[in-house]
């Protein structure tokens, strides 16, 4: 019996090696750094390669981090082109002069969206896709309960919404920090975390990218903050949601650069040009993928309902600041932890006294004024804004383990001293027994 298996697995393997084409001895193989998900890269290793078999694709991944590390080496660990929703670190790789000028159809491919820009204005680096920020609502669940659709970020501190809203996690999930950096670049620092509190306060913080869509797809919310394809995603495969643009807000670039060490300059390039193609650009819109193209003219093939960033009105575009924006995120997720996701349910039962009072005394201006206080110290950060923009401070917390122990420990005690100031202030509305 073993040895008729063993006889007949060699007969298989040898009739299906045979099947396998050679490589050709001439075919130059380019080494693609990114951290795109496999069936996207798979669509484009195919298609390239149909149109240009001298060329051979092979996909390193690596995570921010990592890719930071892999592109720092000596000989960039032998990369050809790096290809990643990363807008830091294609900053900071510019700078350390990793990256060599590109070729790049300007006609075709704005360097801005609205007055932001998406390109390296150098030529170092271009934009690949844009993804934008918002809200994923499920229509069927706001109209039961009797809500339109926000259009303003502030309309989610409401608690008519953040009592039905899902939020992710800033520490946890890869995107969230951005989006929350947007948030507060519209609102301002100190408004804005104000306004972050009063939503996370009563709402579901989750830990992954996906369930925040995933949620609102089961009707266990009613909206939730995501990056748009996720919500793209699950709309194309019949999910009962859409995604929601409030004003303000942004759409930041992933990038595509040749490194300095490119062995294969002329493949490189190749790709490079069939990933900005017009045909390049369509694949990214397909049902598993629903990205937005950073090519204007790809949104003439466009699915049904996918929002063309570039004829949006100014209203819905922020003007933000990306180099501010690339800094923040290890900051900002070391705040949301601190302020929101410690004693969550805490703040959680502040936030629902706060709002009933609010409720309770709306037409009494002296006690809404002492209302206003207690919002106030409820949402209280211990950075100011002018810190939350100096370069040198933003950089002490590039690495989470390295930030000091006692700086964290006064923050928390800072944060727990305003959360009882605001308590009192909603106690002391009360009538005394």
């Amino acid at each position: 019996m073993i040895r008729a298996f063993t006889a007949a697995a060699i007969s298989w393997f040898l009739v299906s090696f045979a099947a396998v084409p050679a490589m050709p001895a001439d075919q130059e193989t380019i080494i693609v750094v990114t951290s795109f998900p496999e069936e996207l890269t798979t669509r484009y290793e195919r298609e390239f390669e149909r149109g240009h078999p001298q060329f051979h694709v092979q996909f390193v991944w690596k995570q921010s981090r990592d890719a930071l590390a892999e592109l720092t080496k000596p000989e960039q660990g032998g990369a050809d082109i790096y290809w990643a929703p990363s807008p830091a670190n294609f900053a900071l790789l510019r700078d350390h002069g990793a990256f060599r000028r590109i070729s790049v159809d300007r006609a075709a491919l704005p360097s801005r969206l609205g007055a932001q820009q998406l390109a390296d204005p150098t030529g170092l680096y271009e934009a690949y896709d844009v993804a934008g920020y918002g809200i994923v609502a499920n229509p069927g669940a706001l109209a039961a309960a009797g809500l339109s659709a926000p259009r303003r970020w502030r309309d989610l501190a409401s608690p008519e919404y953040a009592r039905r809203m899902a939020m992710p996690v800033a520490g946890k999930v890869g995107f969230s920090p951005a989006l929350y950096d947007i948030f507060l670049q519209s609102e301002g620092w100190t408004e804005g975390w104000r306004l972050l509190g009063e939503m996370a306060g009563e709402a579901t913080l989750l830990d992954s990218g996906f369930a925040p869509t995933a949620t609102v797809r089961e009707g266990k919310a009613a909206l939730a903050l995501t990056i748009d394809f996720i919500a793209e995603i699950a709309r194309a495969n019949g999910a009962p949601v859409e995604m929601i643009y409030p004003e303000r807000t942004a759409f930041l670039p992933a990038h595509v650069a040749m490194t300095a060490g490119a062995k294969h300059v002329a493949g490189a390039q190749a790709f490079i040009d069939f990933l900005l193609s017009k045909d390049g650009q369509l694949l990214l819109m397909e049902r598993d993928s629903r990205r937005h193209p950073a090519r204007p003219d790809a949104y003439q093939n466009a699915p049904e309902g996918l929002v063309n960033p570039f004829t949006l009105p100014a209203s819905t575009l922020l003007d933000y600041d990306a180099e501010v924006g690339r800094r923040r995120p290890p900051l900002i997720a070391l705040l949301f932890d601190l302020a929101f996701v410690e004693g969550h349910a805490e703040s959680a039962d502040l936030w629902r006294g706060i709002h009933d009072a609010e409720k309770k005394f709306a037409a009494d201006a002296k006690t809404m004024a002492i209302i206003g206080e207690a919002k106030k110290f409820a949402g209280f950060i211990p950075v100011s804004e002018s810190e939350s923009r100096a370069t040198a401070f933003l950089e002490r917390f590039g690495r989470r383990d390295a930030i000091d122990a006692q700086l964290i420990a006064q923050w928390r005690d800072q944060i727990a001293s305003a959360r009882r100031q605001a308590r009192d202030l909603v106690a002391s509305l009360e009538p005394a027994p």
